[in-house]
C-alpha cells in the first residue's frame, strides 16, 4: 500500500517580521514532484527569549517603566512641598500635571515619524534623555514657570517610551503575560517613589527637589541599557518591518486616526486612566475627611491601592488569554463596579482600605488589555501610531478628570469622589463593549 509523506522547505524571508515559508509538496508512493506546489505563510511571533537579544530588550523595557511610574508616583507625594516652596495656591500648583500631557500629545503626533527617523534605537535614546535633562533643570530648584516648562519635555520622553514599548511588547507571544509584567513594574514604580519622597522630605528634612538626583540616576541606567539592547534596531530596519505596498514615508498616524478601534480604546484609556488617578491622588484626603483616619494609615491605603494594580496586572496577565480580552475586563470592571459600591456604602476605615486595593487590583490589567486589543484588531503597520495616540489621550485623561473630580470635591466636598469614581467605571464598561469582537484566529496569539 502506498503511504503518503509531505516534503517540507523552509527559508526565512528577507524581513524580521519572523515569517516562515512553508513549501509543502504531497509526494505519493515513488512518484515524482507532482504537478502545482502548494504554498503558503505562517507567521511565527518572537518570543520573550527568542531571538536571544529579547530577553535584554525586556529587562530595559521593564527597568523603563519602574522608573515611568516613579515619575508618576512621586508627584502626589511632592505636591504638598512644591506648594509650600513657592507659595502657590492649589490651582497654579496643579499645571505640574498638566504641563506633561503637552508633551505626551507631542510624542502622539511625531511617534511614527520618529520611529521611521531612527528606529526603537532612536526611541532608546531620546526618550530617557529627555527625561534626565528635565529632571537636572528640576533638581536645582529653579523659579516655578521653569519646573511647568520642562516637565513637558519629561511628558515627550513618557510618551514615547509608553507607546513605543507597549507597542513592541504587543508583537511578541504570551502578550497578556508580557504586558502584565510591563505595567506590574509601572505599578511598583509607582508605589515605592511616594514612600521614598516622602521619607527623604519628612526624614531626611531634604528639600523635595533632592528627589530628582534618584531619577537622574535611574534614567542614566534606563539610556545605557536601552541603547545597547536597541542598537541595531535603526530607522531603516523599521521602516522595512512596517511597510507595505501602498505605504508611503508620511508614515501611519493619518491612518491610525480612521480607524474606529483606534477612537474606542483612546476614549477607553482616557476615562481608564482619569480614573485611576483620580482615585490614587483623592484617595487620601477622603480616608482622613470622611473616614477620620491617621495621616499614616489614611497614606498606607494609597500604597494599597498602587500595589493592588501591580499585583493585579501581574496575575491576572496570566488569566486573562484564557478567558478572553473582550470578556475578562468586562468582568473585571464589573468586579470593580461591586468593590466601589461598598467602598461608598460602608463607612468604616478597614473595610474602605481592602476595597480600594482590591479595586485596584481588578482595574490594573485594562490598560495593558486595551493595548493587547488594539493590536489584534488593528495591522501591524499601524500599532504605533494608534497606541501611541491612545496613550497620549489617556495621559489627557490623567491632567483633566482629576482636575474634574477636585472641582466636584471644592464645591460639593470630597465625598463626592465615591459616586464619580462609580459612574466613571460604569462608563468604562460601555465604552469597552463597544469594541469588536476578536476574531477566532487571534484569540490564542
Amino acid at each position: 500500500m502506498a503511504t503518503s509523506t509531505t516534503v517540507i522547505e523552509m527559508a526565512a524571508l528577507p524581513s524580521s517580521k519572523d515569517h516562515i515559508l512553508f513549501l509543502q509538496t504531497p509526494i505519493r508512493g515513488n512518484s515524482e514532484l507532482p504537478g502545482p506546489v502548494a504554498s503558503h505563510i505562517v507567521e511565527t511571533k518572537q518570543t520573550w527569549n527568542s531571538p536571544r537579544i529579547n530577553t535584554y530588550r525586556l529587562a530595559a523595557i521593564y527597568f523603563a517603566f519602574v522608573n515611568f511610574g516613579m515619575n508618576d508616583g512621586s508627584y502626589g507625594a511632592l505636591i504638598p512641598y512644591i506648594e509650600a516652596d513657592y507659595g502657590l495656591s492649589y490651582t497654579v500648583t496643579s499645571l505640574v500635571f498638566l504641563s506633561p500631557f503637552a508633551g505626551y500629545t507631542f510624542a502622539a503626533l511625531f511617534s511614527d515619524h520618529l520611529h521611521r527617523f531612527g528606529g526603537r534605537r532612536g526611541i532608546a535614546i531620546l526618550a530617557p534623555l529627555c527625561k534626565i535633562i528635565a529632571y537636572v533643570v528640576i533638581a536645582t530648584n529653579p523659579p516655578y514657570p521653569a519646573v511647568v516648562t520642562i516637565l513637558a519635555l519629561a511628558g515627550v520622553g513618557n510618551g514615547l517610551l509608553d507607546a513605543a514599548w507597549n507597542a513592541w511588547i504587543g508583537t511578541l507571544d504570551h502578550t497578556n503575560q508580557l504586558l502584565g509584567l510591563l505595567h506590574g513594574c509601572y505599578g511598583l514604580g509607582a508605589t515605592i517613589s511616594p514612600l521614598i519622597a516622602t521619607a527623604m522630605v519628612t526624614k531626611g528634612h531634604l528639600g523635595w527637589w533632592k528627589f530628582e538626583y534618584i531619577m537622574i540616576g535611574v534614567v542614566t541606567l534606563e539610556i545605557c541599557g536601552g541603547t545597547w539592547a536597541f542598537w541595531k534596531e535603526t530607522g531603516l530596519k523599521y521602516r522595512d518591518d512596517n511597510s507595505t505596498a501602498d505605504s508611503d514615508e508620511k508614515g501611519k498616524t493619518r491612518l491610525a486616526l480612521k480607524q474606529r478601534v483606534t477612537w474606542i480604546c483612546a476614549t477607553f484609556l482616557l476615562a481608564y486612566v482619569g480614573t485611576e488617578v483620580s482615585l490614587g491622588g483623592w484617595i487620601v484626603t477622603f480616608m482622613i475627611r470622611i473616614r477620620h483616619g491617621q495621616p499614616f494609615a489614611s497614606g498606607m491605603t494609597a500604597t494599597g491601592f498602587w500595589l493592588g494594580i501591580t499585583i493585579g496586572r501581574v496575575t491576572l496577565g496570566f488569566i486573562t488569554p484564557k478567558i478572553g480580552e473582550r470578556l475578562a475586563v468586562a468582568i473585571y470592571i464589573i468586579c470593580s463596579l461591586g468593590l466601589e459600591l461598598l467602598f461608598w456604602l460602608v463607612p468604616q476605615f478597614i473595610v474602605s482600605a481592602v476595597a480600594i486595593a482590591l479595586v485596584g487590583f481588578f482595574i490594573g490589567p485594562l490598560f495593558p488589555s486595551t493595548v493587547i486589543m488594539a493590536t489584534k484588531l488593528l495591522p501591524q503597520e499601524l500599532h504605533v501610531a494608534a497606541i501611541g495616540f491612545a496613550a497620549a489621550v489617556g495621559g489627557g485623561g490623567a491632567a483633566v478628570l482629576p482636575f474634574a473630580v477636585g472641582a466636584v470635591a471644592n464645591a460639593r466636598g470630597v465625598q463626592t469622589l465615591q459616586p464619580i469614581v462609580l459612574a466613571l467605571l460604569a462608563v468604562l464598561l460601555g465604552i469597552w463593549l463597544l469594541l469588536p469582537r476578536i476574531p477566532k484566529h487571534l484569540h490564542e496569539s
